[in-house]
């Protein structure tokens, strides 16, 4: 992605991208024009490609630093012993974040369609990445005999799409709080597994 220097940079960057990232969750990639994101910094259209080559490059931009965060949080989360412990901890992480990135998560799941192929795989990747650290937790306690489930791998894709399935929903002037969504899912969580 190119990248202007200097004080304007660090200003213009980083409000370019959160204009995008509220219009693509509010409107939708394909409706977004970068006359709006411009518009919406009080910018010219074309002072835009001084920060990124194009819409996609945008697009392909937010969605990848979604994931890296994502993974970097999780690496920093505590690892306790049990893998049912882990998989408390993950299922906890996992509502906390997503419950923080409404726009990031919307446009994380909602526009993969439109990212070309090159980038998709790359976000696939870090998708991938992910996963397997679920997938990992769930496969060791299986092998520890506290978890009774066929296949790792697909009850790792059904519990990541119940877990992050909490953000369409989810209101804090609901009548639940976010402490009470996080037991109620890691109730499910462990009751989906098998775990006593």
């Amino acid at each position: 992605m190119a990248r202007k220097t200097g004080s304007h940079a660090e200003i213009t960057g980083p409000k370019i991208r959160e204009a995008a990232l509220h219009l693509f969750a509010r409107h939708g990639y394909a409706a977004v024009s970068m006359r709006q994101i411009a518009a919406e910094v009080g910018v010219q259209a074309g002072a835009l490609y001084a920060y990124t080559p194009d819409k996609q490059a945008l697009l392909f931009h937010l969605m990848e630093a979604h994931m890296q965060h994502l993974l970097e949080s999780w690496a920093a989360e505590p690892r306790p012993d049990s893998p049912l412990a882990r998989l408390e901890g993950f299922t906890r992480f996992h509502i906390r974040y997503h419950l923080d990135r409404p726009d990031e998560v919307f446009i994380s799941y909602m526009e993969l369609r439109n990212l070309e192929p090159e980038n998709f795989a790359a976000l696939e990747s870090l998708r991938r990445r992910y996963e397997d650290a679920l997938q990992q937790i769930l496969a060791e306690g299986c092998a520890a005999g506290l978890f009774a489930i066929a296949d790792p791998r697909i009850a790792t894709m059904g519990l990541i799409a119940m877990l992050t399935g909490v953000s369409t929903w989810f209101r804090d002037t609901g009548r639940l709080s976010r402490a009470d969504v996080e037991e109620v899912y890691w109730d499910m969580t462990r009751r989906a597994v098998g775990a006593g």
